[in-house]
């Protein structure tokens, strides 16, 4: 049976490393040219098979309500960073494309915040990596 005070403390570890790791990584998007919140839905479509994704995949990675999602994705697409189309598989659905200039302004923040995750998590090894990796998809799998 889980020892109830230390599965808490866990969590609260957890939730604490998280929140104080995002305040100090938030600095990474001052005066770039896209926000943390697009960054994600970048992080996404960039990943995709010729940077494209299903809207329903980019709202499933972020942290954020649906609408907050859908309204997030139309700024970008004004902003010129991606594009949106029908999803011809899912008449229901769409499909989002970076552009040229939204995934040129992905690499630029990419770049600098992949360093500042890499400096962060230097405070593990890379076998408590590894461990960390693993605990925290059996977590997710549960």
């Amino acid at each position: 049976m889980t020892d109830r005070k230390l599965a808490l403390e866990a969590w609260e570890g957890l939730f604490r490393a998280q929140h104080e790791l995002l305040a100090a990584m938030s600095a990474d998007f001052e005066d770039t040219p896209i926000t943390q919140a697009e960054y994600d839905v970048l992080l996404t479509v960039t990943r995709g098979p010729n940077m494209t994704a299903r809207l329903r995949d980019v709202t499933t990675h972020m942290l954020i309500s649906q609408p907050s999602v859908s309204r997030l994705v139309d700024r970008m697409v004004s902003r010129g960073l991606i594009t949106k189309t029908g999803d011809p598989e899912d008449g229901r659905g769409s499909v989002l494309t970076a552009t040229d200039a939204g995934a040129h302004a992905f690499r630029e923040v990419a770049t600098v915040h992949s360093h500042s995750i890499i400096g962060h998590m230097s405070a593990l090894d890379d076998d408590e990596l590894r461990t960390l990796r693993r605990l925290t998809q059996k977590l997710r799998d549960h």
